[in-house]
């Protein structure tokens, strides 16, 4: 995995905007440019017209900007606008608060917004297809229709191709000339290259005979004028740049839409007073009111009052969660009904809401490893089709000797060739995957993923908050002789308060329910094994049996049967041991969720192996097991925390290629150990930084969803560079033996751009019934 390793201290991140990029050659040209400087490792994405740059600490924000520029783009750093940064605190914060950190300067600043200006804008590209499309279309006429001509008309066509070969195409000579001073050619260098020669080709003929129209009725054949092959493969070219960019402009929706869903306003509490405050200059600490129908401001938890929380907009689970004091809330979340006094935990760039979105930013501007084959290719594409397209004139010429024919071949090689769907199949794929994936609560950390979820093959289940609910409750207590219930779980109560487990929150919950608790001293714990305290002037220990065991008590044959017949109901029973003498069981129960049973059905279905792992006991584990249809033979059961990784790595021995789902902060060693680590949101985020996929609910569908979601993506991504490649692969002989028109090569290169962005957005339906 990749984050298996820390983050080099003496290295940063920035994100820039880069304006100019057009193809997947651009791409290739900023990141060799970038790459050249020592440390430096760009990463460039075309739609988002963006790159993800890690610098070392010596190198400036101004040197990279400058080596960007120099390869002939405009470059300028990113603005941080869906993640506003708390303001500065005040000299002196208000009781019970903490300081807001300053804001970063720009230069350090990690970015999650989206931009689309790289290109020309939409309205400037609508105005000059607009203008090509009203002389063309008279040009064409009076070009291709005999019956339309008049004497002279090529005059009239030089007039008309005027302003669409030079103002309407301007931004790809514009381009072209740009690289051109570099030394380098791209897509727009076809484009130019093509419609330039159309057009000067035909105003040489033009000036050479300028009778040569002086008749009307005249065949395409008859005459050495292309003008409307420059206005034609111009007109449509625009259109499809401009469909293009109005397409690309709804691939990034999702994410954008995602950042918005914060409240813009919060009202706190000063001095018992309420005042309605941007949302913006919350700080940790700061209680703010929630009332019905409003949005949750920021993170934090719930100090008074009890709701339905909807959180679907932020988890993709339609079921509101009940809340009440001291259950943690995330802002951009719905209060669905009562009152809530909740206290900011974390604000601006820290929030839940700001996570997802810089993983998901993350994420898009990566590079899945098949999309640096396409790179590589469109390094050495363009200069390829220029020769080609040189060879084809030539060779027509000497072969035929016919001017039309050898003119027309060339100019065709140049615009069937231009690799622009090549540059889009990878990141227009991986951005609406990934969008709609944010959209769904799942949030996936980088194209590598995608990868890896076609290759796994089995399913590492954790069972306790994946499986199961996680909230364990106390069902019965089993004295042994000499004790009583309420003793048992008074004293195991007690000593179970200096601990943060799960179960031991549990048995706390249940003693404290009948009497106050009785102070504890001395306090000791053994990760997955028990805890041990003095109470009440009494030894008290409680946990596995070989915790007991360690603490020199025994189980006798009586207390055995009564574990396994509690064991045997499903219950997973903690043993008390009292100076030294074993005093009962506290039995809990768990319930497994409604989905689990469906969702490992599902996994079956992808090919997928689940495997059942807790630290319960045999007994307990192959009850849940059987449940939810997973064979007793794969269950890990009686697994000590530090033991998940190596049951990881004992699946990966045995050449299973293992994705773990897990949720606590002891899942994360075995979530990075994994080859795919898939973190459930209700988790630590010690547990999500350590995962691949993150999962926003508690859901266990959701989990099957994310795989098939990103393998869905990378479906989409494979199928895009299919035709891309084929599309370049087939067009260029074809029109190198002349059975291409150029205006026909023109339509059919902005037609795959098209179809490969409207391929893509067919992933924003995912999910939908």
């Amino acid at each position: 995995m990749s984050n298996d390793t820390a983050f080099p201290t003496n290295q940063r991140i920035i994100e820039l905007d880069i304006q100019g990029m057009t193809c997947a050659s651009c791409v290739g040209r900023v990141e060799r440019k970038l790459g050249k400087i020592d440390g430096v490792e760009a990463l460039v994405n075309l739609p988002l017209e963006s790159a993800r740059i890690t610098v070392p600490t010596s190198v400036s924000d101004e040197q990279i900007i400058a080596t960007v520029e120099s390869a002939g783009y405009q470059a300028a750093l990113k603005v941080d606008r869906y993640a506003p940064a708390a303001p500065a605190a005040p000299e002196t914060s208000p009781a019970g608060t903490a300081p807001s950190a300053p804001e970063q300067p720009a230069s350090e600043r990690k970015v999650r917004g989206m931009n689309h200006a790289a290109q020309p804008a939409g309205s400037d590209l609508k105005k000059r297809l607009v203008i090509a499309a009203i002389f063309t279309t008279p040009l064409f006429v009076i070009s291709m229709i005999p019956g339309a001509q008049f004497p002279h008309w090529g005059w009239v066509a030089l007039v008309l191709a005027t302003p669409v070969t030079f103002w309407s195409a301007w931004p790809f000579h514009r381009a072209a000339a740009i690289n051109a001073r570099h030394l380098a050619s791209t897509m727009d260098t076809l484009v130019s290259i093509g419609v330039l020669a159309a057009y000067f080709f035909s105003l040489w003929q033009l000036l050479l005979d300028p009778n040569i129209t002086a008749h009307t009725g005249m065949a395409m054949s008859e005459h050495a004028l292309y003008f409307e092959t420059a206005g034609v493969v111009a007109t449509f070219l625009l259109l499809g740049r401009w469909l293009e960019a109005r397409s690309k402009s709804k691939a990034g929706d999702a994410l954008k839409t995602l950042l918005d869903l914060g409240a813009k306003e919060a009202v706190v509490l000063r001095d018992g007073i309420e005042v309605k405050i941007p949302a913006a200059e919350l700080v940790p600490g700061d209680e703010f009111v929630v009332r019905p129908g409003e949005k949750i401001a920021t993170d934090g938890f719930v100090v008074t009052g009890h709701s339905a929380v909807d959180t679907a907009l932020v988890t993709g689970e339609s079921v509101p969660v009940e809340v009440g004091p001291d259950d943690t809330v995330i802002g951009a979340t719905i209060n669905a009904s009562g009152r809530l006094l909740v206290r900011a935990t974390r604000v601006g760039t820290d929030t839940t809401l700001a996570q997802m979105g810089r993983l998901v930013s993350e994420a898009q501007t990566g590079k899945a490893p098949i999309a640096r084959l396409a790179d590589k290719i469109s390094s050495v594409f363009v200069p390829i089709v220029l020769l080609i397209a040189a060879l084809t004139f030539v060779l027509w010429m000497v072969l035929s000797g016919d001017l039309h024919s050898a003119f027309t071949a060339a100019v065709a090689v140049l615009v069937i060739a231009c690799p622009c769907a090549l540059g889009l199949a990878t990141p227009i794929g991986l951005l609406v995957g990934t969008g709609r994936g944010a959209q769904l609560g799942i949030l996936i950390r980088g194209p590598q993923v995608l990868e890896d979820t076609r290759k796994i093959d089995t399913v590492l289940l954790d069972k306790t908050g994946t499986v199961t609910e996680g909230n364990l409750a106390v069902t019965s207590v089993s004295p042994a002789t000499g004790f009583t219930s309420e003793m048992v779980l008074a004293l195991a109560g007690a000593v179970e308060s200096g601990s943060e487990h799960p179960i031991a929150h549990a048995i706390v919950a249940a003693a404290r329910a009948t009497d106050p608790l009785a102070e504890s001293t001395d306090f000791g714990s053994a990760p997955g094994g028990g805890v041990r305290a003095t109470v009440d002037g009494q030894s008290v220990v409680a946990g596995r049996e070989s915790w007991l065991k360690e603490n020199g008590i025994e189980l006798t044959k009586s207390n055995r049967e009564n574990l396994s017949a509690a064991q045997a109901t499903g219950a997973t029973s903690i043993m008390v041991g009292i100076d030294g003498v074993f005093a009962g069981l506290v039995n809990l129960t768990d319930t497994i969720k409604e989905s689990s049973a469906s969702a490992i059905a599902r996994l079956r279905e992808l090919g997928l192996r689940p495997v059942l792992l807790t630290g319960d006991n045999a007994a307990v584990a192959k009850q849940v097991a059987q449940k939810v249809g997973i064979a007793s033979e794969d269950v890990f059961a009686d697994v000590f925390p530090e033991g998940k990784a190596q049951a990881v790595r004992k699946l990966q021995s045995e050449g299973r290629v293992v994705a773990m789902v897990g949720d606590g902060v002891n899942d994360a060693p075995a979530l990075a150990q994994a080859d795919l680590g898939i973190a459930m949101g209700s988790g630590t985020d010690v547990a999500i930084e350590a995962a691949d996929l993150t999962i926003m609910g508690n859901d266990l569908a959701q989990v099957v969803q994310s795989i098939e979601l990103s393998r869905k993506t990378l479906r989409t991504i494979k199928t895009n560079l299919f035709w891309a490649f084929a599309y370049n692969t087939a067009g260029i002989p074809i029109a190198a033996l002349g059975f291409l028109n150029p205006m026909l090569a023109g339509a059919a290169m902005a037609a795959s751009s098209v179809l490969v962005v409207a391929n893509s957005l067919r992933l924003r339906t995912f999910g939908r019934k």
